[in-house]
């Protein structure tokens, strides 16, 4: 699996009940009076035509800026340097938008106002600031802070598998490579995705149109400047204490991070106990993952917190009990065990002997697997009848060439048509990244290029999933989805006799490409979306996308090798499965690229018939919520997708923290909604940011040796040993 990416739920619920209000009056140019302005606020909500023009707002004439793309990639660099650190804990990602939007706003408009127009630094950094530069800034955040998904899954698996050198220091070339692959693709094929699902469906997109209504707020002259300073400070106040919190805890975990309950009970005399540590089941105090569970909302991390309950406090004790799975001794002097191992010397072990994270990862998987399918196909229809009502020119070629009987009263972009992107800019792009990445494909994971086009296509196909998902349920299913680019190639590669190696580098490298390339056009079309409502000009966003991309690739590439040089464990973990990042992702990716390359399925039966009747469950509860259930009762239905997670992640502290955040920001809004509109977003995202760039400092620390390994204490932590 990748990452899984959620996105604020909460603060979106304004937009969600009136997200069926529209209006058949679309018309290009708008300008209205303000009291037609005010009347006519109501129509952000319904998110599907561009904002109507205020009148108070001064005409920008310049919206792409070097400040705006340049403070839109640093801030995109934090938000992918978290990513990275989240990702490689547990898999969880949080997207840039939001928080590319608020901080922007922070940082750009004091310097707006203090710096002149004139000279040579007023004409960088200077000058009127509104909502379209803004608009820019967050475009590019969004592409700096995306494919970070590549490494904290496949890529880190094919380490794990020995496909690519010993160390990714080795690869920095090969790893470049790959990710200009996957990146450049998946922003050139996202215009025609603009055109078809913005324009043509006039999807939602909940968290893109949140993003736009911000903006639009943080720009009002009325209101605008006083909540943008509100939220900007709660931001920036959450985002440096958790920063300076999560450095402190790496020189004593065990009394400020970690609290081992089970451990500390044992010391004490309570020595049946231990069990609670040995299966995970201790209190982290995790500031990143609380406020993951504000932004998930309370179905999907009680989802999570009652997966980890049934997989890690009930099916893996019972496993162990009944001789079905085995732990490893983890001291010498402790009776503390691990059952989180994955990585055996002896291959039949997977079978015969699997620890419980090996078990529990097949039903996880195909939960999610199915869940995922589950869902697109009781959406099919809306999504078919979308297909017909928009009606598709099956003529290719006329997608690649201008209309030469083009009307512009007939069309249904309300963008001018000279802001657009031009037709011959990406049509190039998406040629030379396809012979690019063919090239790339062939020579140095060798691909033929019938398998390079394959992959190619499979990305382009998830992509129409993920648009089409996210555009009306806010959630992104690349992560899962793309897991069946795994099982197209390891068909291919049994077809082609290829040996185990090669058959696992081509299975991966796929993957690679169909799900880096799908999450990003995902990615970049709901910030195109947001785009969209504020009126801001496309072409400018598509230069944006391509900085914040070209940024991407060099960022993800230097922290992976940050990360991976700080801890070696990701990539090589012993056989007790014990590292600082728990890389469930790249644990499931390397699994499934083994059991679809094996000439035998390494699975356990009852591991197998378990996924099965899961599988099933899942299903079945997918089409009665959809067919039985009144939409109003839909938050009880189990997210399955967060319980097949839960199966696959064994660190549970997450899950109680995420819990936690969840339950906490429930009462928030029920005691102070307007505190909790206001500050939510804010706190939550600083709270992420902030922890995800103290670990990005830890690995500094750790590759400088400062850290807490060598100055720290082991109070507090399991066997006497430093757990940091």
């Amino acid at each position: 699996m990748t990452s899984t990416t959620y996105e604020p739920e909460s603060g979106l619920s304004e937009l969600r009940q009136r997200e069926s209000i529209s209006s058949s009056n679309d018309e290009k140019h708008v300008q209205v009076t303000h009291e037609e302005f005010h009347g006519e606020t109501h129509d952000m909500l319904c998110s599907t035509k561009p904002f109507p023009i205020d009148p108070d707002e001064e005409v920008e004439t310049h919206q792409l800026t070097f400040r705006a793309i340049f403070v839109g990639c640093c801030l995109g660099a934090i938000v992918g340097a978290s990513n990275i650190y989240l990702g490689l804990k547990t898999g969880f990602t949080f997207g840039p938008q939001l928080f590319g939007a608020i901080f922007g706003y922070a940082i750009i408009k004091p310097l707006s106002k203090a710096l002149p127009e004139s000279g040579l630094l007023g004409r960088f950094l200077g000058g009127p600031f509104g909502p379209k530069e803004n608009c820019t800034v967050q475009s590019a955040a969004t592409a700096a802070g995306g494919i970070g998904i590549l490494f904290v899954s496949a890529v880190p698996a094919m380490y794990r598998l020995d496909l690519l050198s010993e160390l990714p220091k080795m690869d920095i070339g090969k790893l470049i490579a790959l990710t200009v692959c996957a990146s450049f693709y998946g922003v050139f094929f996202v215009i025609p995705l603009r055109k078809y699902y913005i324009v043509k469906q006039k999807l939602t997109f909940p968290t893109p149109a949140a993003t736009a209504i911000t903006i639009r707020a943080l720009h009002n002259s009325r209101t605008g400047a006083v909540a943008a300073r509100k939220k900007s400070l709660a931001l920036l106040y959450s985002f440096v204490a958790v920063f300076v919190y999560k450095v402190m805890t790496g020189y004593a975990p065990g009394l400020i991070f970690d609290w081992h309950i089970g451990w500390t009970l044992y010391r004490l005399g309570f020595t049946s106990i231990i069990a609670l540590e040995n299966y995970g089941w201790f209190i982290e105090f995790t500031p990143a993952f609380f406020g993951a569970g504000m932004l998930s909302g309370l179905n999907a991390s009680w989802s999570f917190l009652g997966g980890s309950v049934l997989a890690w406090g009930i099916i893996a004790p019972s496993l162990v009990k009944n001789g079905l799975a085995f732990g490893t001794p983890a001291s010498d002097e402790f009776p503390l065990v691990s059952y989180v191992g994955l990585s055996f010397s002896n291959p039949d072990k997977y079978i015969t002997a699997p620890s419980p994270r090996y078990w529990l990862l097949w039903p996880g998987v195909l939960m999610m697997l199915l869940y995922s399918f589950a869902d697109l196909g009781m959406n099919s229809g809306d999504i078919v009848r979308n297909i017909r009502k928009a009606g598709i020119n099956w003529n290719v070629l006329s997608w690649f060439r201008d209309d030469p009987n083009y009307n512009a009263d007939d069309d249904e972009d309300l963008s001018p048509r000279e802001d657009r992107v031009p037709t011959l800019w990406w049509t190039t792009g998406l040629l030379a990244s396809t012979i690019m990445s063919c090239a790339i494909l062939a020579t140095m994971f060798n691909m033929n290029v019938g398998e390079a086009i394959l992959s190619l296509v499979l990305g382009f196909a998830f992509s129409f999933i993920g648009v089409q998902s996210a555009g009306t349920t806010d959630v992104n299913p690349i992560s899962t989805v793309a897991k069946a680019t795994q099982l197209i190639f390891g068909g291919v590669s049994k077809g082609a006799s290829l040996a185990s190696g090669p058959a696992q580098t081509v299975n991966l490298t796929a993957g690679v490409i169909a799900a880096g390339s799908a999450a990003q056009s995902t990615d970049m079309c709901g910030d195109l979306k947001t785009g969209y409502l504020l009126r801001a000009k496309p072409r400018n966003q598509f230069i944006a996308q391509l900085c914040g991309a070209t940024i991407a690739v060099f960022l993800n590439v230097g922290l992976f090798i940050l990360f991976t040089t700080a801890s070696p464990c990701i990539l090589h973990p012993p056989e007790t499965g014990e590292c600082t990042y728990g890389a469930p992702s790249v644990s499931a990716w390397a699994a499934v690229a083994i059991a679809v390359t094996a000439p035998k399925l390494p699975i356990p039966k009852s591991s197998g018939y378990t996924a099965i009747a899961l599988g099933i469950f899942a299903v079945i509860s997918v089409v009665a919520k959809h067919l039985w259930i009144p939409k109003k009762h839909w938050h009880w239905v189990p997210n399955w997708n967060a319980v097949g997670l839960a199966f696959v992640v064994p660190q549970v502290y997450y899950s109680l923290a995420m819990g936690a955040g969840s339950l906490f920001n429930f009462f928030w809004a029920r005691r102070s909604p307007a505190g909790f509109d206001m500050y939510m977003f804010a706190v939550a995202a600083g709270m992420l940011a902030g922890e995800g760039l103290g670990g990005v400092l830890q690995a500094l620390l750790a590759v400088a040796k400062v850290d807490g390994g060598l100055y720290g204490t082991a109070i507090g932590c399991p066997g006497l040993e430093f757990c940091g």
